[in-house]
């Protein structure tokens, strides 16, 4: 793609995120044709296309095959991707990435505490069960258990926006989980993990949102300085 084709997508980049905002347009909301786009902004079919590949990748349009773009629901892709590439290009260090993490999730469990539906609240204590249960029968489940765990956790807190931030972090889970989990290297010691995931899950089932904080800070603190020992930084 040429230098001035470049300017182009940009330029019509900018031009769907303003059309979106004057056609107050919805999450759902079909946009018109790649045809008719093009045509309304005057550019050609390609740079239309890569304009509208450029927002789905942000996490904006939604794109499929053979159906015009959607205006997207809001999720933690994009900003997961961020994440990892900041990592992987020593931009960021894992130390940096929780410390903020830790930062947002005291503030989602003490809202979690006060805000969650007795549904939401059910949920985190079954997880926990099946915590336990993996624990013994397929220790590898756990990852994802733990993950679904503090996703749902900001979901209970009620503000959508730390659901995605929170999600967005499991790519560096993802990374960092089984240094972790070899690390405590004694059954008791996985299992003392997984009960502090209990102890967070019964004060926000109990309501209790200094309970949950301390719980919390319990999880990251322990959570740090295993990585730490184990020569994560």
């Amino acid at each position: 793609m040429s230098a001035q084709e470049k300017g182009l997508v940009d330029r019509v980049v900018a031009d769907l995120r303003a059309y979106i905002r004057k056609e107050n347009m919805k999450v759902g909301d079909a946009l018109p044709s790649e045809q008719a786009l093009a045509t309304q902004l005057g550019v050609s079919r390609t740079v239309a296309r890569e304009a509208m590949r450029a927002l789905a990748a942000l996490g904006v349009l939604q794109l499929g095959n053979g159906r015009r773009a959607r205006v997207a629901a809001m999720n933690a892709d994009a900003m997961s991707i961020l994440l990892d590439h900041t990592v992987y290009t020593g931009q960021l260090s894992i130390q940096q990435v929780l410390d903020v993490r830790r930062t947002l999730e005291l503030r989602t469990v003490g809202l979690a505490a006060l805000r969650r539906t007795d549904e939401q609240a059910k949920e985190l204590l079954e997880i926990v069960d099946r915590m336990f249960t993996a624990l013994r029968t397929e220790p590898t489940q756990i990852m994802e258990l733990d993950i679904r765990f503090h996703t749902l956790i900001a979901r209970a807190s009620g503000n959508a926006l730390y659901e995605l931030l929170v999600d967005s972090y499991g790519v560096i889970t993802r990374q960092t989980w089984s240094i972790g989990w070899h690390a405590r290297a004694t059954e008791a010691n996985r299992e003392e993990n997984i009960r502090c995931h209990e102890r967070i899950a019964t004060a926000i089932m109990m309501q209790d949102s200094t309970k949950a904080e301390a719980a919390m800070t319990e999880h990251f603190e322990t959570a740090i300085s295993v990585l730490i020992r184990a020569g994560v930084t």
